[in-house]
């Protein structure tokens, strides 16, 4: 059974939510801070990467390498990463470490030095990062489906563009930083060996003191492409479809979950039984669910050789067309076998349960435990899933691709 989820509203705004895990000796946190590369100026792409690189600088008392020593010291294993809405800061360690870990933490979120002096240093792992792109076609491709398929900010790649990361000045970072960097909007989410009244205490006074800042308003602009070719020198072409879904909140979350996993989730998929499997098009092909907090895409993926790039991409729109037929009990059996694995295994990870845990108060204002989890899924019948893609079929498609040979599309897509 699962462990109850405990959470707390500070009167910041600042939101602590934990799942405790009894059975491990670990404990992970998620910070989710609201900067997130949609709230980007236009012409300053990837302030918000370059500010979290910079954070990351040194911090209270600790200098860069400091910071750094100080986190190995206590065995924290670490990510940050910058997505549309949020940035995040993660770290797993061992739960008796755990309070001395978020301390660092909370240094970096509300002490940074951000340096001047290394801001070019900072400037140029962005831009290693940025060049990196162009060297992998598949993610270049899907970069520019997914800002093509959202309006605009909502699509915007949180490597942001060589002018906007040139662009960038020391004010710029502190800027965003004073704005983005809040308790309001922020979540800390916490999973493992945790101690409740203890966690909630310590991030009270941490945290609890943390003043609050102005929310911006974002406007968003329609993209006007429904189909983009990026010339590529290359013997291969790499194919990206989108269509529209229903966002993680909605009720039928579930149904088109299911039904995107039937379509291209694994080697038993219709996609990579149908396009790779029986017909040899591909060498990689795939479809996956992607959500913001108000909308939601189906992101499919194909990469061939260009003499069949386009039967590739005929074959992958008839399937994607066949999905509103409906799925079938084997169908629906593979991937309930799959999902089941995922949540044991997410049993046994506080760090992948503290980051579920985060992404479900962000986009329902609750936390999920893994019992319910399992009985949405236990609950998808074929009958379900039917009626929702009868009712929501694949349509309206953004089509982005990318090689030596632009391709055929079908009519009403321009």
């Amino acid at each position: 059974m699962s462990e109850p989820i405990l959470s707390h509203v500070f009167p910041n705004g600042l939101v602590l939510v934990a799942a405790p895990m009894r059975s491990l000796q670990s404990a992970a946190f998620t910070f989710l801070v609201p900067s997130g590369c949609a709230s980007d100026p236009a012409e300053l792409g990837g302030l918000a990467g370059f500010t979290c690189e910079m954070a990351l600088r040194g911090a209270g008392e600790r200098d860069s390498r400091r910071f750094v020593l100080d986190l190995d010291n206590l065995g924290v294993e670490r990510h940050e990463s910058v997505s549309t809405s949020h940035t995040a800061y993660s770290g797993a360690t061992l739960a008796e470490n755990l309070p001395e870990t978020l301390a660092i933490f909370v240094d970096m979120l509300r002490r940074p030095h951000l340096p001047e002096e290394q801001l070019e240093a900072g400037r140029m792992v962005l831009l290693q990062e940025l060049r990196a792109v162009e060297d992998e076609p598949a993610q270049k491709l899907m970069l520019e489906l997914r800002r093509r398929h959202y309006p605009d900010p909502w699509g915007r790649p949180s490597q942001g563009d060589l002018q906007g990361l040139e662009n960038i000045s020391i004010d710029d970072i502190r800027r965003r930083f004073t704005e983005g960097y809040r308790p309001n909007g922020t979540v800390l989410a916490v999973a493992g060996e945790v101690d409740w009244p203890q966690l909630k205490d310590t991030v009270g006074e941490l945290l609890g003191d943390w003043s609050q800042c102005d929310v911006s308003t974002i406007t968003s602009t329609p993209t006007a492409s429904h189909y983009k070719h990026l010339e590529y020198e290359s013997n291969q072409t790499q194919i990206g479809i989108a269509y529209s879904s229903v966002p993680y909140r909605d009720p039928d979350y579930f149904r088109a979950w299911g039904a995107v996993g039937v379509l291209g989730s694994g080697s038993s998929a219709r996609l990579f039984t149908e396009v790779r499997e029986k017909r040899g098009l591909c060498y990689s092909v795939n479809a996956s669910y992607h959500t913001l907090r108000d909308q939601a895409g189906v992101f499919c993926y194909a990469g061939t050789s260009a003499e069949r790039a386009q039967e590739t991409l005929d074959v992958t729109l008839a399937e994607l067309d066949r999905l509103a037929a409906g799925v079938d009990e084997n169908e629906l059996s593979r991937l309930k076998a799959r999902i089941k694995s995922a949540l044991v295994m997410q049993q046994e990870s506080s760090y992948g349960r503290s980051s579920s845990l985060a992404r479900d108060w962000y986009h329902l204002g609750r936390g999920r435990t893994l019992d319910e989890l399992e009985r949405h899924v236990e609950e998808l019948t074929c009958e379900s899933i039917n009626t929702y893609v009868a009712e929501h079929p694949p349509r309206d498609f953004t089509i982005v691709t990318l090689g030596p040979n632009e391709l055929e599309v079908p009519g009403g897509i321009s």
